[in-house]
Formats: structure tokens, sequence, C-alpha cells
């Protein structure tokens, strides 16, 4: 019995020593930062370069009394900020501990990075799209933060690892 269970329990070992190795290597990182931890702070400015770019003038902020945020002002008015949650590190951090769960060698690592470069840039547009519907019509900006925009990062996080499945580690008959 213990031989089928094998590749399942070498599996949760992966997943679960990744993800717990991650996790503390990032609490370690955020330990060290004062502040907006500088990864954030990157996102943040980011943000604000295509806001730009985009045509909606816009500035980063922070407050003394805050120092673990920064407030985006597009068009003279603020109405979100930046905070560590909003860099999509920590689901980032789970998506790497499954794709690492089902290891393929050196495909695993290229795939990591590929798609976490993706994320990164989905999470960039996810953060500047909610600026511009606050900025444009702040009835709609609650619906977009709470509902459409997580669907967005977190429907991506589940297409990429459905991909990951698929293409790298469900063998077909023939090819196993």
């Amino acid at each position: 019995m213990f031989e089928e269970l094998k590749p399942t329990i070498k599996i949760l070992l992966r997943f679960i020593v990744m993800y717990l190795s991650l996790l503390g290597l990032y609490q370690l990182y955020l330990d060290s930062q004062v502040g907006l931890d500088g990864f954030s702070r990157l996102i943040a400015e980011q943000c604000t370069a295509l806001q730009n770019v985009f045509g909606y003038p816009s500035e980063l902020y922070s407050n003394p009394k805050y120092p673990d945020t920064v407030w985006f002002l597009v068009n003279g008015i603020s109405h979100l900020r930046m905070i560590e949650r909003c860099n999509a590190v920590s689901i980032m951090i789970l998506y790497v501990a499954f794709v690492f769960a089902f290891y393929r060698g050196y495909k695993t690592f290229i795939f990591a990075l590929v798609t976490l470069l993706f994320l990164h840039i989905i999470n960039v547009f996810r953060i500047l799209m909610l600026n511009i519907i606050y900025s444009i019509s702040n009835e709609y900006g609650e619906i977009a933060h709470d509902y459409m925009f997580p669907a967005i990062i977190y429907g991506s996080i589940v297409l990429f690892w459905l991909i990951w499945l698929k293409f790298f580690v469900i063998k077909k008959k023939n090819e196993a």
C-alpha cells in the first residue's frame, strides 16, 4: 500500500518544503525592510510610470504616519494606496511551490521564471487599471478591487498551473 502512495507523498512533501522555505525567506526579507518593502515600492513606481504614459498624470506620495504604505495620486486625487499585500508575492510563492511539487528538471525553473514574469506584469496592470477605474468612475472601484481583479490574478495562476500540468507533467500514454 505504501508503494502506491509514494509518488503522492513525494509531491506533497516537495510542495510543503518549497512553500515553507519560500515563505520563510520572504518573511526574512520583509523583516529586513523599513517601511514599505522595496519590491512593493518598485511595483508602485512601475504603475505610476505606466499611468503617466497612458495619460493619467500620477505620482506617489508617502505619509510619515504610515511608513508601510505609499499612496497613488492620479489626476491630483488619491484613491488607492500600495501596501505589501498588493505585490502578489504570497500567491506567487504558493504558485511556485505547486509548480515545483511536480518537478520536471530544468523545465521547471524556466517555466516558473517565465510565468512569474507574466504574473508580475499582470499584477502591475491590475493595480494600474484599479487606479484608472477609481480615477474615472469611483463607484465601480470597490467591485473591481474586490471581485474583478482578484479573479484576474487568481485566474491567471490557475491557468498557468493547468498549462504546467497539461503540457509538462501529465504524459500521454504513447509518450511514456
